[in-house]
């Protein structure tokens, strides 16, 4: 057979030895490109046909708002604004909050939180599409590294004559990264800011990975014969930095620590090409014998390559072990709290069960990817039933789950051998082994299914379609498989680019989501939200009733439905649902604190006063709450105890204009104007550009008969206004006037205030008194 050219090398740069890696006297990959009907190109063009994939895909994307979980890692997320010290970043988890927090997800990921904050700044400010442009690059970065990946994986490592290296299975490596490129279960990663995560973590996994291959490899050059060259060395600088690299793309997240077991399988089946199976079967047979060795290494296992992959191995478990430690340290020593409605599946008593449904689970993961066109922005609640009796006929799935796995290893064992048993081993690792950290087994993980952990885990899969493609092809010669990879990539082209159109805006994501998974309490508790932000106040409480009916244990919803129904007046479900959810969820502020202004509402002010401190004994740092107990003791007279209240929730939010306002106007009311002045003055400090303070200011100033430092307030309010000035301000002004003896400015106040609200009695009643003591027309005198 005559070997075809690769990457253009000359006919005798196809005898260079790729480690060692052949097949009939035919190096890896080659009898695998020679059945795809693909171009062989250069890795340079071969990697600039994957970046144009990538970014066609989801460039669409780059006009998307902040959708879903972007809201609290960005917008929210105060460790972004420069204002915030960059030690923070690395004292908090990814959603700002701190590590020991109980709220906390022991997410800790300050690198891609530090890249948030650049986007941040550079941009000046939280503004979408410089983020969403960096997700896209990264995702093209990230498959062009992906490219070599799919290279070193079909065909193994090997260097020119002058210690380059090749670019194996040029075909094979092109096809796999197209359909890495293109497939839709990224959409959450590349369109979800949030998926940057992913995105940088896949980047310096990969780049860990490959540093590990060349510290193995560096001595493995052109060979002028078949002979293998195991490693009999291998540098330590280039795996030193091999395992920063991993430890950097842990500080992304969390599954980056995986590149571990990826580089030892590697090392193992792909470089030292150890046949794992047979020496099983050797040592279940009782044999001693080194058949499972390479050719060439059968002496003993004292040779200097296995001195060396020991020693190297020894390096990766240290390595993981440390980073295992580390982390654990920095997240408290304590694993993270998830309710039962994130993870349900987790929660189920039986272990027999317990293990069913997270098999079903592995299931509908391998289904995501075989068939990407259904999928969720979020898979919690209801969304996948859990399997409570061994009757449910989801146990189908299960049963074809496992049958695929024998199937796999029965070919593995019995009908696979050499390079096709060792492509399906690193294959089936790079599927799995990145997706253990989310498969429940080690930890409990906060959801039931997450499209963004399969990131990594597509590229074992394309590894299996194109092989699954090359065996059909080789079975049927006559069959041409144009048009099958020609659909394929289309068919998911076409999906990536819908479902990144999904992604654009949240009514989108949430309306897409509704479809997908109907019975998610979730995604219709998530619609209602929006609604009620957009004033579509009926259709928020429809889905809101929708979720709970769906979820009875819905305390969130509960909460959010009684906040409407008190807006409208509906006090007493309002009460009961709120008492409904801080009885689901004790340690609830929001809810107390909601339920204490109903409560309030109702007249009910002993129960309400016990709510409002149920609510401040869960979270010490509740100025909202200050403020509403604030007003319920202005309710109930006691005057000292609503200043005490307020002055608290300014000292724990400087910023809570109202609660400034109502100790200026209490002040005021209560003839304490010195006091009242000195807390205007303190508010003003804070706004120096609202009209509000200036306001009340004015008014207490002018009690204490300085008009003309009052008069200065009122039209400094007045100019802080705005086109549109409060009526109320002009009327007060004409109030001052008038004491003033000023009737001519009075008069001018107070027509002003009338052209704004005509309907005023008081501005009336005062602009006839002030006509009676100056007679009709004020403006003669």
């Amino acid at each position: 057979m005559n070997k075809p050219k690769q990457n253009g090398h000359s006919s005798r740069a196809n005898s260079i030895k790729q480690n060692g890696h052949h097949r009939n006297g035919v190096p890896w990959g080659v009898e695998w490109d020679s059945s795809l009907p693909l171009p062989t190109l250069f890795f340079p063009s071969a990697a600039g046909v994957v970046f144009l994939f990538a970014v066609s895909c989801f460039v669409n994307s780059y006009q998307g708002d902040f959708v879903f979980d972007d809201s609290e890692a960005i917008l929210s997320n105060t460790d972004l604004k420069p204002s915030t010290p960059l030690s923070d970043l690395f004292v908090h988890d990814f959603w700002g909050s701190k590590l020991d927090s109980k709220t906390s997800h022991k997410s800790y990921r300050p690198l891609t939180v530090l890249t948030f904050r650049w986007n941040y700044v550079l941009s000046g400010g939280a503004f979408p599409m410089s983020f969403h442009i960096v997700n896209i690059l990264l995702h093209g970065l990230v498959c062009v590294l992906m490219l070599a990946v799919f290279s070193l994986v079909l065909s193994g490592y090997s260097n020119n004559r002058e210690g380059r290296w090749m670019f194996g299975a040029p075909k094979a490596s092109l096809l796999c990264a197209v359909l890495f490129a293109v497939h839709p279960v990224h959409t959450e990663s590349v369109a979800g800011i949030v998926g940057r995560a992913d995105l940088l973590c896949a980047l310096f996994f990969i780049l860990s990975f490959l540093c590990y291959i060349r510290s193995c490899c560096q001595d493995v050059l052109y060979q002028p014969n078949d002979t293998l060259c195991c490693p009999k060395t291998f540098s330590l600088g280039w795996f030193c930095l091999s395992m920063v690299l991993c430890g950097l793309s842990v500080l992304c997240k969390e599954q980056g620590i995986t590149v571990i077991g990826i580089c030892s399988v590697y090392d193992i089946i792909v470089i030292c090409k150890i046949d794992v199976l047979r020496l099983l079967r050797l040592k279940t047979s009782g044999k001693n014998d080194s058949e499972g060795f390479p050719s060439n290494n059968k002496q003993n296992l004292s040779g200097e390559w296995f001195k060396s992959l020991c020693v190297r191995h020894l390096f990766l478990v240290i390595t993981g072990v440390s980073i295992l430690v580390a982390r654990w340290r920095i997240m408290g020593s304590a694993p993270p709290v998830f309710q039962v409605f994130d993870n349900p599946h987790s929660f189920v008593n039986n272990t027999l069960l317990r293990t069913l449904n997270y098999n079903y689970l592995y299931a509908l993961n391998c289904w995501i990817l075989v068939n990407p066109w259904w999928l969720c922005f979020d898979w919690s609640m209801g969304s996948v039933p859990i399997i409570e009796s061994f009757s449910d006929p989801r146990l189908l799935a299960v049963m074809a789950l496992w049958v695929g796995i024998a199937f796999t290893m029965h070919s593995a064992c019995v009908r696979l051998t050499g390079h096709e048993l060792r492509l399906l081993i690193m294959a089936l690792t790079l599927m799995i082994v990145p997706f253990l950290p989310a498969s429940n087994l080690f930890f409990r993980v906060g959801f039931v299914i997450a499209e963004r952990v399969l990131y990594l885990s597509t590229a074992g899969f394309c590894i299996l379609v194109v092989m699954g493609i090359c065996k059909l092809q080789q079975s049927f010669p006559k069959l041409s498989t144009s048009y099958l990879l020609v659909f394929l990539v289309s068919i998911f082209m076409i999906r990536s680019i819908q479902r990144s159109n999904d992604w654009k805006t949240e009514m989108s994501l949430f309306t897409a989501g509704s479809k997908t998974c109907p019975l998610n309490a979730k995604v219709h508790y998530n619609i209602g939200k929006l609604n009620s932000d957009l004033g579509n106040i009926e259709k928020a409480i429809r889905k809101y009733r929708l979720a709970i009916s769906l979820n009875p244990e819905y305390d969130q919803a509960m909460n959010n439905l009684g906040n409407l129904l008190k807006d409208q007046g509906k006090n007493q479900e309002a009460e009961q649902l709120l008492l409904k959810a801080v009885e689901i969820r004790p340690d609830f502020a929001a809810a107390w604190m909601n339920l204490g202004i109903v409560q309030a509402a109702l007249k009910k002010q002993s129960e309400s006063e016990q709510s409002y401190h149920e609510a401040l004994r869960h979270r010490r740092k509740y100025p909202d709450c200050y403020y509403n107990l604030g007003n319920l003791y202005l309710d109930m007279k006691q005057h000292q105890m609503a200043l005490n209240a307020w002055r608290n929730a300014t000292l724990q939010n400087p910023n809570h204009l109202n609660a400034w306002s109502n100790m200026v106007i209490l002040l005021d009311n209560l003839e304490k104007l010195e006091q009242g002045e000195l807390v205007g003055k303190e508010a003003i400090k804070h706004f120096p550009n609202d009209p509000t303070p200036y306001f009340n200011l004015a008014n207490v100033v002018g009690k204490a008969n300085r008009y003309k430092e009052s008069e200065q307030y009122f039209l400094k309010a007045i100019q802080l206004s705005g086109k549109a000035p409060v009526a109320k301000m002009y009327a007060n002004l004409g109030v001052l006037y008038h004491r003033w003896d000023k009737p001519v400015e009075a008069e001018r106040a107070y027509r002003k205030a009338l052209e704004l609200e005509p309907s005023s009695p008081a501005v009336v009643q005062n602009l006839q008194m002030l006509q009676r003591k100056y007679g009709k027309n004020s403006n003669s005198q």
